[in-house]
């Protein structure tokens, strides 16, 4: 009975250590969370090129634990108002962080 209650207990500690592994922490995402920021920042990326007057190209779109930020450089500050709103209105969408700045 002790070989198998040494075994159990390896099998156990693997177990922990893997699940720990795949947990989420302040500065890393689970692969749940990872997987929902990549839907946030696609369905972001596609509002903002359906908009006509913002240029996808020109706006860079990161999602972590459902805060968005949008970084890039853009032609006029009523740009960085628009694609901040539409970033919004997405759904699982919890914060903006606006890190875009006008062209020079």
């Amino acid at each position: 009975m002790s070989a198998f209650k040494i075994v159990a207990a390896a099998v156990a500690t693997l177990i922990l250590i893997t699940s720990a592994g795949c947990a989420s922490t302040r500065e890393h995402e689970s692969t749940g969370e990872y997987f929902d920021d990549s839907v946030i920042t696609g369905k972001v990326k596609s509002a903002i090129m359906a908009d006509d007057s913002l240029k996808v190209s020109e706006i860079n779109v990161e999602t972590f634990k459902g805060v968005v930020q949008l970084s890039g450089f853009v032609n006029s500050s009523a740009d960085i108002s628009k694609a901040v709103q539409v970033a919004r209105a997405v759904d699982g969408v919890t914060d903006v962080k606006n890190d875009m700045q006008l062209k020079k």
